[in-house]
């Protein structure tokens, strides 16, 4: 494989798994102090990240979850922010500035933090009231802030009585890591064969929907626009026929992600109108990668984990091909902005 190291990778998503005790435990004792909200509240990509998880508790819950951008939501406040609240703050390295004011503007009100962090030693990691460190980089980190976060929806609802197959979901995302890394196996020729495709391609229309549509804003922002400076348009799958499909002709680009759960069919609608249309159709589904022990139900939570760790391998080749490392930038952390 590309520029890939298996060992490394297993390391890191193990390391997220193997949180959950311990992410159980501080959801518990928040719970247990009378916690009456949550908030995901992250910079960039690490924010669209968590939006499955905060997804999962606002269709599935009773409890409040919020999903907030951490400049905005400092800047203007929340009425539902205070000491009852759990503040959940991603940040790989974690001295993302904007995170550590979400931080120090939350605990102000009394809230109680969460992070998830790359490294212990820094300011998201050593003060928040309970940080989750798993070492990661740019090209695992999406999948181990996946199910970080969705072992804190998880746990919500578990200690809520909201969702009675915890134990049994905890024990198949266990498996789940060996699983990813035989997707990427499997799916490292066609990985190759997309970006031959891509590697010309100038702009591309990304849709999905459900748990998986975040993976799709992504992908648009996070990687082809930021580190390979190819312009996007993620649009959701239920919205792709209010606009978009107005874009849409021969040679234009739109690439589908299919997940499993109950939205599945929206994105199929799309498919089903692009292939009339356009000549470039690009479709990848998480259903056709084998998971032995993980059921429909736990994959359904799981989709964008597998479209987020197939995608690492459209990236290796893509940066390869169009010889623009993915670490390359005009301005970000280059010049003041």
């Amino acid at each position: 494989m590309l520029n890939f190291d298996a060992d490394r990778f297993l390391n890191i998503e193990q390391g997220a798994v193997a949180l959950a005790p311990a992410i159980h435990d501080a959801i518990g004792k928040a719970l247990g102090r009378g916690a009456e909200n949550i908030f995901f509240v992250g910079t960039g990509g690490a924010a669209i990240l968590m939006q499955p998880a905060a997804l999962l508790l606002q269709r599935l819950s009773d409890f409040p979850a919020y999903m907030e951008i951490a400049a905005e939501l400092v800047t203007g406040g929340h009425r539902a922010l205070g000491a009852k609240s759990i503040v959940v703050i991603p940040s790989l390295s974690g001295t993302t500035k904007e995170s550590v004011a979400t931080m120090d503007y939350c605990r102000a009100k009394g809230a109680t933090i969460v992070s998830l962090v790359g490294h212990k030693a820094t300011p998201l990691g050593e003060q928040a009231g309970h940080a989750f460190v798993n070492f990661a980089e740019d090209d695992t980190s999406s999948e181990s802030f996946y199910l970080q976060s969705l072992l804190i929806a998880l746990s919500v609802m578990a200690h809520r009585g909201e969702y009675a197959d915890y134990d049994r979901t905890i024990a198949e995302l266990n498996l789940l890591p060996e699983h990813l890394l035989a997707a990427k196996q499997a799916f490292e020729p066609e990985a190759e064969r997309i970006a031959e495709r891509f590697k010309d391609e100038p702009y591309h229309i990304i849709t999905s929907a459900g748990l998986s549509w975040a993976q799709a804003w992504y992908y648009g922002m996070c990687i082809l626009e930021e580190m390979q400076w190819i312009r996007t348009r993620p649009v959701h799958a239920a919205d792709f026929f209010h606009g978009t499909l107005e874009l849409v002709e021969k040679g234009v680009s739109v690439v589908v992600f299919k997940g499993e759960d109950v939205y599945r069919p929206l994105t199929d609608r799309v498919e089903d109108f692009a292939r009339q249309y356009t000549d470039k159709v690009t479709v990848i589904d998480t259903s056709v990668f084998p998971a032995p022990g993980v059921s429909p139900q736990t994959r359904a939570l799981v989709s964008q984990v597998f479209l987020a760790t197939l995608l690492e391998r459209l990236s290796a080749h893509l940066e390869v091909k169009r010889n623009h490392p993915l670490t390359h930038r005009r301005y970000y952390k280059k010049v003041s902005y």
